[in-house]
């Protein structure tokens, strides 16, 4: 075994995650793939290629992608101001798209916030309804335009407001049409919705661990979550209310497909010039770095310069990666609960350079 492999199994083996999903590749391959562990705990089912989880907050890339896409077609100026595009946009008028993509408008970010509802319920869920009284709650910026930066769920649903009120689409239409299907992805690899039950991971949270006493503080586990199954307590079907922050559901070799996009210089989502424009890191008004582009976090490891996105939530965990001067990127799934930006790539990515 090799260290990637033997990583992978311990794991596995230690309870770390019912199952993980790792690839390494280049604009035009995969060169290291990797798949561990168990798509349902249950039933006993194998995570394979086909396998789809939520990829939670990864989907603010393709949010991004989408509006910088509506900005080359000449139908936006993102340092206009948002109220241009969005009438009844409840802030500032100040606060630019600019400032809505890189996380500094100012924007609350309200914690604990009801953020999942069951399959059962999707039928009828409004996202506008539902986050029109949040944001009303919620009405006072934390700061000036640009003055810091502040992650913000609720800024990326306006995000989601433009490109619906811009291109006459819904959210999730643009994104399946301009996006995914223009690089050759169908509903069952990545989507809004889970196309294939028998195929999407179940996702999990520790059931003797501190967390999960911390997790009722963001949802009613009763109505979420079903009996334990060995280690593992388990989530029911849900979808996340906030598809323009979080939404997307996927294979991990969906998501590789659409990092290789961004690898190429001639890919088809975007021109060069406004691919630039994802990756310019921002600077807040005194200048001060704020390690954040159009929706891609910065990094560095060993001396090599990427763009990241992490997406977790209850019962799941991903992250997406480009090494830009490599012609490298990775990605990384898990049907494990997680909360916060672990850059668990860096272990695994240097592993796979040794």
């Amino acid at each position: 075994m090799n260290k990637l492999e033997t990583e992978f199994s311990k794991l596995i083996s230690d309870e770390k995650a019912p199952s993980v999903q790792y690839a390494w590749f280049d604009k035009d391959e995969v060169r290291q793939r990797y798949t561990y562990g168990l798509a349902n705990v249950k039933d006993q089912v194998v995570a394979d290629a086909r396998t789809t989880y939520h990829g939670f907050s990864t989907t603010k890339t393709f949010t991004a992608v989408a509006v910088l896409q509506l900005a080359e077609a000449g139908k936006v100026d993102i340092n206009a101001p948002a109220q241009k595009y969005l009438p009844d946009f409840p802030y500032p008028g100040d606060i630019t798209i600019k400032h809505l993509l890189n996380h500094t408008a100012g924007i609350p970010n309200p914690v604990p916030l009801s953020w999942i509802h069951l399959e059962s319920e999707h039928g009828a869920f409004n996202r506008n309804d539902f986050f029109r009284p949040i944001m009303a709650k919620h009405h006072a910026v934390k700061a000036k335009p640009n003055e810091k930066f502040a992650y913000s769920n609720l800024g990326y649903i306006l995000l989601g407001q433009l490109i619906e009120e811009v291109s006459g689409m819904s959210y999730e239409h643009y994104i399946e049409e301009h996006i995914l299907r223009r690089i050759g992805l169908g509903p069952g690899q990545l989507g809004f919705t889970v196309h294939d039950h028998a195929l999407n991971a179940t996702g999990y949270h520790k059931k003797s661990s501190f967390s999960i006493l911390i997790l009722g503080l963001f949802l009613d586990k009763s109505k979420y979550m079903g009996e334990p199954e060995g280690p593992w307590k388990p989530f029911r079907d849900y979808y996340v209310n906030g598809a323009p922050y979080g939404g997307l559901i996927g294979t991990a070799d969906a998501y590789v497909r659409y990092v290789q996009e961004l690898l190429k210089p001639d890919g088809a989502l975007l021109s060069p010039e406004y691919k630039r424009l994802l990756f310019v890191e921002n600077h807040t008004a005194n200048g001060k770095p704020t390690g954040m582009c159009l929706s891609w976090y910065t990094g560095v490891l060993d001396g090599h310069r990427y763009y990241t996105h992490a997406g977790g939530g209850g019962g799941y965990y991903c992250e997406i990666r480009i090494y830009p001067e490599r012609g490298v990127g990775s990605v990384v799934m898990f049907n494990r609960t997680g909360m916060t930006d672990e850059r668990y790539l860096d272990k695994l990515d240097r592993l796979n350079e040794k």
